[in-house]
């Protein structure tokens, strides 16, 4: 089968959805797929400077097509407009060039939007996976979008999404009925992501890690503040914050300003991401949504304690008290309990660390995610074509990813 897979980000730029999409690829190759990938980069300094970013590497077996997000980039504000029609034309382009069997859009707007306008066309059915900025931000900002996002979950001949929990707040957020998606879950890459030590086991002090972008929006403030609370009840740890993102600096500044001691390790590229893992003792990740978290599947494989939040995207995976503990998102007094209690209980981290590493390599290896990926693909070959969307949408300009893209 001949797959045209558009990507929202990919390496150089660290995020969860270039992870997702390298180990996809590699499945489709090793299925025998012909495999040609879009993806947009930024390659400003703005945009660079907070997840990364330039042209995509190549891809063993996969002819790769990077194009710069030029209307993201504008600096008057985005045009997403502008970035929607590059991604289509070059999609026609290669479909003229030798015809695709599927498209594959990762990200339902501006990445879905795109394909669709290309099916149009051609005729192709479509395939997207919803990620979170989807349903956390899309749809809720603007007209414009909503009406996007819309078309792209009608439109769309099967729409993945990773857990029944962001199923449930697309529903909520869009009005658009449960059964217009697919589950299927994240996944990581199990030899990869192996644990180092035994599971459970830990330094003194203790070595709390968060890995991944750095956002509020991640809980990266939280954990701070959470940190402080440790620090005045005399409760010993190391902390140390892996990543770039859009908040590193407000982080930076508000250790500073709790006079705590936590080392930022800055940028880490994935091939790095495993000796990362290795630098903790228990993963932290604060976060307030998720659509699937690579990071907390890629820390459980690495026979890390979690503790995160009852959050959608999380949920899902880590269970209180089960595989992880969880606190409600925001509440830096729990979570500085969550954390307090386990730095003290090393038969609770063992027992939390050993839970989790057996359900990552039972649950979430990409062997079994990539067939029922491939599953949906033939699906949809099969299947009877969806009717062309309308291609025209209504102009908000108030939308606030315009004057932030790189928060979309």
């Amino acid at each position: 089968m001949r797959v045209l897979f558009c990507s929202r980000r990919f390496f150089p730029a660290i995020s969860g959805m270039s992870v997702y999409a390298l180990n996809l690829l590699g499945e489709l190759v090793a299925a025998g797929h012909d495999v040609t990938m879009v993806s947009q980069y930024r390659g400003d300094a703005a945009g660079t400077g907070i997840y990364g970013g330039g042209p995509p590497p190549a891809v063993p077996g996969v002819r790769v097509i990077g194009l710069r997000s030029h209307g993201e980039e504008m600096p008057g504000g985005a045009d997403f407009a502008l970035d929607v029609a590059a991604m289509r034309d070059a999609i026609l382009a290669e479909h003229a060039r030798a015809p695709f069997d599927v498209l594959h859009a990762q990200y339902g707007y501006p990445n879905g939007w795109a394909a669709l306008l290309a099916a149009r066309e051609i005729g192709v059915p479509v395939v997207v996976s919803i990620q979170g900025g989807d349903g956390h931000w899309v749809g809720s900002c603007c007209a414009t979008h909503r009406v996007a996002m819309e078309r792209v979950l009608h439109g769309a001949d099967e729409v993945l999404i990773g857990c029944e929990s962001f199923a449930a707040e697309v529903v909520e957020r869009l009005g658009v009925p449960r059964g217009l998606f697919t589950i299927v879950p994240g996944a990581v890459d199990v030899a990869r992501f192996t644990p180092r030590q035994p599971p459970g086991a830990a330094a003194e002090p203790v070595r709390l890690l968060y890995h991944g972008r750095v956002d509020r929006r991640k809980g990266a403030l939280d954990l701070l503040h959470a940190l402080a609370i440790l620090r005045a009840q005399g409760v010993p740890f190391a902390a140390t914050y892996s990543g770039i993102g859009p908040d590193l600096a407000a982080s930076q500044a508000l250790a500073g300003e709790l006079g705590l001691d936590v080392r930022f390790s800055g940028y880490a590229s994935y091939d790095d991401a495993p000796a990362v893992y290795a630098m903790g003792d228990v993963f932290v990740s604060p976060t307030h949504a998720e659509g699937f978290s690579n990071t907390i599947l890629e820390a459980m494989a690495s026979g890390l304690p979690c503790v995160s939040c009852r959050a959608v995207g999380v949920m899902d995976c880590l269970r209180d008290g089960e595989n992880g503990l969880l606190v409600e998102p925001g509440d830096v007094p729990a979570l500085a309990a969550a954390l307090r209690r386990i730095i003290e209980d090393g038969a609770l981290r063992t027992r939390l660390a050993e839970a989790a590493l057996a359900e990552c390599r039972a649950t979430y290896s990409w062997s079994a995610v990539g067939r029922q990926i491939m599953d949906s693909y033939a699906r949809v070959v099969a299947a009877p074509r969806r009717a062309p969307v309308d291609p025209a949408l209504p102009h908000d300009p108030s939308c606030r990813f315009i004057a932030a893209p790189h928060l979309l």
